[in-house]
């Protein structure tokens, strides 16, 4: 048995970085083509190259997601765009539409290629039959049990590799295969611009009674029949190694780098401590406190338990108890001054966490605060990507990053 990969989402270079150095084995990205993140800052081929040689530099991999369903006229330039995934050394691409497949073994036979889960592979003889056809791996849809992936990964050949998503956004429909954002506000969701309509508020409305709106009631403020809770497997790290997935897949291309680097940093130790000593592992409360600080809707475990009907809820809500404030760029260990890029308002003198890659987060106090950008002292860093400094006593790291809970209250405005 391998040890299974941990592969996490990069939204842009920056977040690209910062799952590599948290602990993620691999990175899938989206480029300027054919992926279904049309509003996340999307890689240009510049920032692909300087992402693969990250990567690359430090024994991890890069994937490009191309997971649309193309149309007519996505085909004339998607060969050459997939020819020049190859040419700069991309690892993999991620692939759902058979076209797309087609096109990348003509126009890169070597070039590995995933099926993302968009193909909605459910049973070990459809992930042969695209394995047959020179898939790598397969990417399964997030509809299966346990039960149901043991069954797979027992009946494929030993060369074809299983992905699962482990964490993150769960989608209403069958592996996000949804219509619904394309028929109510023209965004199509298989096109990479889903409205997210299913976590509306929806009321009821009899024909023959227009403008009579009934409400869907479970609680005093309504439901939200479609809306999904987030998966959180953190838990179930034993079942999932057991279970002969390879790849563990966090969602969230889309999502901040504060979350990047919790959930990366949580999955990457319980997964470490489980196959270090599997007959003595022990999971630790720490975890999962990393993945309730990031935002996020109520957790669950999705399909995996065959628990149907409960990943859905009431709100449509986040949970956002903490937030990121700042990231360090420089540290200066003689002055005990720390350079910082303001990432949310944070005030002098406030105490914070310390969020950094193999050491649990540790406090420190803010004190001393200066605008760099106006050149004066300041008591609060308030302006989107302000730069400013703190002294610190405990030395800090490039890339450290600032946390406070949001209930915090300011110590200036007591």
């Amino acid at each position: 048995m391998r040890k299974p990969e941990i592969l996490a989402p990069a939204g842009n270079l920056e977040k690209l970085k910062i799952a590599i150095d948290f602990g993620a084995d691999a990175v899938y990205i989206g480029g300027g083509k054919l992926n279904l993140r049309a509003f996340s800052n999307n890689f240009s081929n510049e920032e692909m190259i300087e992402g693969i040689k990250y990567c690359h530099d430090r024994g991890r991999k890069l994937y490009v997601t191309l997971n649309v369903f193309a149309r007519n006229h996505d085909l004339p330039s998607a060969g050459d765009y997939i020819k020049g995934l190859y040419d700069i050394g991309v690892d993999a691409v991620i692939v759902a539409d058979p076209s797309l497949i087609a096109i990348c073994k003509e126009v890169a036979p070597e070039l590995e290629i995933h099926l993302s889960t968009q193909a909605n592979t459910v049973n070990w003889m459809a992930t042969k039959f695209w394995y047959d056809l020179g898939v790598k791996r397969i990417v399964l849809a997030r509809e299966l049990t346990f039960k149901e992936i043991n069954e797979i990964t027992e009946n494929i050949p030993k060369g074809c590799d299983i992905e699962a998503f482990i964490h993150g956004s769960m989608c209403v429909a069958y592996s996000g295969r949804c219509l619904i954002s394309n028929y109510m506000i023209k965004r199509d969701a298989n096109k990479g611009i889903c409205g997210n309509v299913c976590r509306y508020k929806y009321h009821l409305v009899e024909e023959t009674r227009p403008g009579e709106y009934y409400p869907v009631i479970e609680d005093d403020n309504g439901t939200y029949i479609m809306n999904s809770k987030d998966l959180c497997m953190i838990h179930y790290i034993p079942e999932l190694v057991k279970s002969g997935i390879y790849s563990f897949k966090i969602e969230g291309r889309m999502k901040s780098e504060f979350y990047v680097a919790s959930v990366v940093k949580a999955y990457r130790e319980a997964l470490d401590s489980y196959w270090e000593n599997p007959s003595n592992y022990k999971f630790k409360d720490e975890w999962m406190d990393m993945l309730r600080k990031v935002s996020h809707r109520p957790y669950h475990t999705g399909f995996y338990l065959g628990v149907n009907g409960e990943q859905n809820y009431d709100d449509a809500g986040y949970v956002r108890d903490y937030e990121i404030v700042g990231m360090v760029k420089s540290y200066d260990p003689e002055t005990k001054t720390a350079t910082v890029l303001q990432k949310n308002r944070v005030f002098e003198g406030e105490e914070v966490e310390v969020l950094r890659p193999d050491v649990p987060y540790f406090k420190i106090k803010l004190e001393d605060m200066y605008d760099i950008d106006k050149d004066r002292k300041t008591d609060v860093a308030n302006r989107a990507h302000m730069m400013f400094t703190v002294k610190v006593d405990t030395p800090l790291k490039v890339n450290d990053m600032f946390v406070k809970a949001n209930n915090v209250i300011n110590i200036n405005n007591n």
